[in-house]
């Protein structure tokens, strides 16, 4: 997978999760001041900062480190790209001020300026250097581009997912996903308990038109042969027979897909969230700038 041209060049790759856990366990060991970490959706890293909310709670917590998650805007932003150089300075103590007028302010007797030690972590899908003070923003932390393979994503679920069908079923079709994300899993499994078609809904994340047409018939325990899932496509005015069977031959897998057997049988309290490493984080110094 190529790196998104939007990442600076320096910015270190990343594509298992047993890469990713160092810096995630520095950080809260206190070694790093500053983390950025970006990458695709749903594969574990993520929730939603504003500025004049990460002032208010950067005050509540300061001296203690700072986890701002869908931070993808924030650095456009004027007043958020202030902030968070302000709290990405390499000195431990920084000074952190809000010029505009808030009444907010006045009524919780938060001061318009104020010092602070705390580190900072910054997780998004994506990021820019759009102008000389994200640059600066950059070079006071360590960036990182997170990105796994499915497989890698896949055997990240194994960890803590509990539903083995819907496991296996994934597994299946992990060649078809150029972008796979931990979420399929809940996703599927909510499906599933309703009573609704989750099949459908994991072939509808990575296929369309004719493909999924013909997905969706292969997948449906209904149809006992090859022959009565040709029918059904024909007389669904999805195309013909040599259409079925050429996009059929598309779907194949060129490799087995792996076979793993997990070892949750239900959802557990801890591991039920698939952002597990930043979610130690998070159950550790909270979850800060969703305000």
């Amino acid at each position: 997978m190529a790196k998104p041209p939007s990442m600076p060049s320096h910015a270190v790759r990343l594509a298992t999760f047993a890469e990713l856990e160092p810096y995630v366990r520095a950080f809260g060991a206190g070694h790093l001041n500053l983390l950025m970490i970006f990458g695709p959706p749903g594969v574990g890293k993520s929730r939603s900062a504003t500025p004049f909310g990460i002032y208010l709670q950067a005050y509540e917590h300061r001296h203690k480190p700072i986890v701002l998650d869908d931070v993808d805007g924030l650095y456009a932003d004027r007043l958020g790209i202030r902030l968070l150089k302000a709290l990405g300075q390499t000195e431990q103590t920084k000074t952190l001020s809000w010029h505009t007028a808030a009444p907010t302010l006045a009524r919780s007797g938060i001061p318009r300026q104020f010092t602070t030690t705390s580190r900072v972590a910054l997780v998004g899908n994506d990021w820019k250097t759009l102008n000389a003070d994200v640059a600066a923003l950059e070079d006071r932390g360590h960036l990182l581009l997170f990105e796994p393979t499915p497989l890698e994503v896949h055997r990240q679920a194994a960890r803590w997912f509990w539903g083995q069908e819907i496991f296996d079923f994934i597994a299946n079709h992990l060649h078809l996903m150029m972008q796979h994300s931990l979420r399929t899993y809940c996703h599927a499994s909510e499906l599933k308990q309703a009573g609704l078609d989750w099949r459908q809904g994991v072939l509808s994340r990575c296929l369309t038109g004719v493909a999924l047409a013909v997905a969706k018939l292969k997948a449906n325990p209904a149809f006992a042969s090859e022959d009565e899932r040709v029918r059904a496509f024909v007389q669904s005015g999805a195309g013909c027979r040599a259409s079925y069977f050429r996009h059929a031959q598309k779907l194949r897998p060129a490799l087995r897909p792996p076979k793993i057997r997990l070892t949750q049988t239900s959802p557990s309290v801890d591991e039920v969230s698939p952002n597990n490493h930043l979610d130690h984080l998070r159950r550790r110094f909270g979850r800060l700038g969703n305000g």
